[in-house]
């Protein structure tokens, strides 16, 4: 890199937050953090600004000479009975005025990681593309949303990038329970499910934003960002037990026997998102000449070589 240009990035200590310091910072960028507590500093960053998203101090000192800010913190989807304007209040208006104050500092670019929530529920029939009618199902995902249209508003260039479920080592959620299963001993009933449902590992959204960071022409846009190949859940959990040297494992139960027992035990929401699809569709992030480094199987895959230690949802 010939020179190093200095990025902003809130979020730092979050899932997403953590590794894009630590990797951004092995890539020669240099780094500025905003967090709210000055006892949680990352050992990788340049520079720290203590603030409150909500009620936004010291943006001034945050973006100064910042090419590019990346705002990874909000609330999360996984984060159950938070009411819905606390989702408006965290993950749109203050991703607003933290943009607002950043084009003002003179910083070029805005990446704000959005998800595909913001366009869709947990499932959807067909393949997501940016050309559809957003139709989010929840609170998290209007607040993205909201955060997008109020981005649009602004005068200075944005991305929002639409993420699928994204795993990683630390991951949470639905993810989690999925690498659980996969990590466990037993043969597991889903090689009947049919559905394929996209993806993203850490290191591909990595390099999507550095992608985005480094181009050169205006986006202003929302752009969706998963692994190459949606797999099925039978797919998903063979490609991980390779990681682990291990078969697949599965054994081909009837979905509506699955559905059943899945709802007898109060769990017909995790098995919606075990069963139905949703497909990402990356083609205007890879006509703007972006290429996954991984394929979905090799990201599985790395997810669970080291595991127990290292790999996988932290506990």
């Amino acid at each position: 890199m010939a020179s190093a240009p200095l990025i902003a990035i809130t979020g730092a200590t979050g899932f997403i937050g953590r590794y894009l310091v630590r990797e951004l910072t092995a890539r020669g960028y240099k780094i500025r953090i905003l967090l709210r507590q000055p006892s949680s500093v990352p050992l990788d960053c340049s520079s720290a600004v203590i603030g409150d998203l909500a009620r936004p101090k010291n943006t001034r000192e945050a973006f100064d000479a910042a090419s590019a800010v990346i705002h990874t913190a909000g609330v999360s989807a996984t984060m159950t009975g938070v009411p819905e304007h606390d989702f408006r209040n965290l993950n749109s208006d203050a991703t607003i005025g933290l943009a607002r104050s950043a084009f003002a500092s003179g910083v070029k670019r805005f990446v704000f990681l959005s998800s595909a929530r913001a366009q869709a529920g947990p499932s959807a029939p067909v393949a997501l593309t940016e050309a559809d009618v957003p139709s989010p199902t929840d609170a998290y995902g209007r607040s993205k949303l909201a955060a997008e249209q109020g981005l649009a508003g602004l005068d200075g260039d944005w991305v929002a990038l639409r993420l699928a479920s994204t795993y990683g080592s630390g991951v949470s959620g639905n993810v989690a329970d999925l690498v659980r299963l996969a990590a466990s001993p037993y043969p597991l009933p889903f090689a009947s499910l049919s559905a394929r449902r996209s993806i993203l590992s850490l290191q591909n959204l990595l390099s999507a934003i550095e992608h985005v960071v480094q181009f050169t022409e205006p986006l202003r846009r929302p752009l969706l960002v998963a692994d190459p190949e949606p797999l099925t859940v039978a797919e998903m959990i063979a490609a991980m037990r390779a990681g682990l040297g291990r078969r697949a494992g599965l054994l081909p139960v009837p979905a509506a026997v699955l559905k059943a027992a899945f709802a007898a035990v109060g769990r017909a929401e995790a098995y919606r998102r075990l069963a139905e699809p949703l497909i990402v569709r990356t083609d205007a992030l890879r006509a703007l000449g972006w290429t996954a480094p991984l394929t979905t199987r090799e990201g599985l895959a790395g997810l669970m070589r080291g595991w127990p230690n290292g790999a996988g949802p932290e506990n």
